[in-house]
Formats: C-alpha cells, structure tokens, sequence
C-alpha cells in the first residue's frame, strides 16, 4: 500500500527534478536542452494526477508536492528560459519582468488549490502555469522561427490569463482515445526533435524521454483496457 501511494509522488519528484535541470541547462546557455526537460515535466505532470487516480493512492502530500513541483518547473524554469534567450539584453528591467512569471503562476495556484470545487467541472478558471509553462518551453525551442516580440507578447498575455477569470476549456469531456491519440503523436514528434536536435550536446536525454515515452504508452493501454471492461 505504501509502494502504491509512493508511485505517482515519484513521478512528481521527477517532474520537479526536471524544472532544476532546465534552470541548470539555461544558465549553461542550452537552451533546447532546458525546454525539453519543461515539456518532459509537462509528460510527468499529466501522468501523476491520473496515476494517482487509478491507483486510488491520493494523498494530501502528493497534492503539495505536485504544486511545489509545478511552480518550479512551469514557473521558475520557463522563466529563466525566456530571461536567459531574450529579456537578459534589457538587463535589470528585463531580470525583473522574468520574475513576474513565477509570481502570477503562484497566485493561480493557490487560488486553484483553496478552490471550493475543483472536480467535475469541464474548464479551468485561468490558464493553468502547466499549460503556461509549456507555452514559454515551446516557443524557446522554435526562437529561431518566432519573432522575440510575439515571445513578448505571448509572455505578457499568459501572465494575466493565469490569474484571470477566464474560463478555458480542460477538454475532460474529450474521450480519452481522441485525445490520448493527439497528445502521443505530439510527444512522439518531439522526441523526434529531442533526437535530431540535441544528441549530439547531451545524449543521456534521449535515455530518459524514451523509457517516459513507453511508460505513457502503457499507461494509456491500461487505462484503455480497463475501461473496455
């Protein structure tokens, strides 16, 4: 029973674990290597929650590493990523307006956490910082394509859409096959990228995405299966 409950929270450590890999990786000025770890983070995120869930294994401290966990990895990294490849030429201003990232993400989080009704509802109040971070990863990694100041722009809109009152859609009502389907040839996709891109600089990743890969592979077979029964 221990080991049960032990599972999704080392699934959570990892996804924190990858948020300080990816602050390491952007200081070191490898950048693609830092934006990979924040979507690896992403694919343990969108695991632990479901693990969790299907192993019956909630616990009260899943939950506060799971934010603790998210604020680092979706809100700290992402930030230093976007500070280190773009606002670090306006110096201090720049350092300053990075910061607020991890600010606003830690407001929409607590706010999220003393929700009164978190379940059963089809849409989240405010951009979630998993989806905000991920956001910021991506556009980093395709900088050479993307104009800085649509980074800008994106950065500046994602900050107050998290504390917002928006309601955006969080596609439960989806049925699991459809968009379990889309989320696998995404990920797929970007190993292919993690392969052609960054081997050469850090070839251990590729060993660490692949084994997570086939891990959401087979959770989505047994989560299929089950249902089918």
């Amino acid at each position: 029973m221990r080991l049960k409950k032990s599972i999704p929270n080392m699934f959570t450590l990892g996804n924190l674990y990858c948020g300080f890999l990816s602050i390491g990786f952007a200081a070191n000025g490898q950048f693609k290597n830092a934006a990979i770890l924040i979507l690896i983070g992403m694919m343990l995120d969108s695991m632990d929650g479901r693990l969790a869930r299907m192993l019956k294994a909630d616990s009260v401290l899943g939950k506060e590493l799971d934010s603790l966990a998210d604020i680092v990895t979706f809100g700290v990294a992402p930030s230093f990523l976007v500070y280190y490849t773009y606002f670090f030429q306006f110096g201090m201003i720049g350092f300053a307006v990075a910061g607020l990232f991890p600010l606003f993400g830690a407001y929409r989080l607590a706010r999220f956490n003393i929700s009164s009704d978190k379940t059963g509802l089809s849409y989240f109040i405010g951009v979630p910082i998993t989806a905000a971070g991920g956001i910021l990863a991506l556009l980093t990694l395709f900088g050479n394509f993307i104009p800085n100041i649509v980074t800008t722009v994106v950065f500046t809109a994602l900050c107050f859409l998290m504390v917002s009152r928006v309601r955006i859609p969080s596609l439960k009502d989806i049925p699991l096959p459809k968009y379990g389907t889309i989320i696998t040839v995404f990920i797929a996709g970007l190993l292919f990228i993690i392969y052609r891109g960054t081997y050469e600089q850090f070839p251990y990743l590729i060993y660490v995405a692949v084994p997570l890969y086939i891990a959401y592979l087979s959770y989505r077979f047994v989560k299929g299966k089950s249902r089918r029964e």
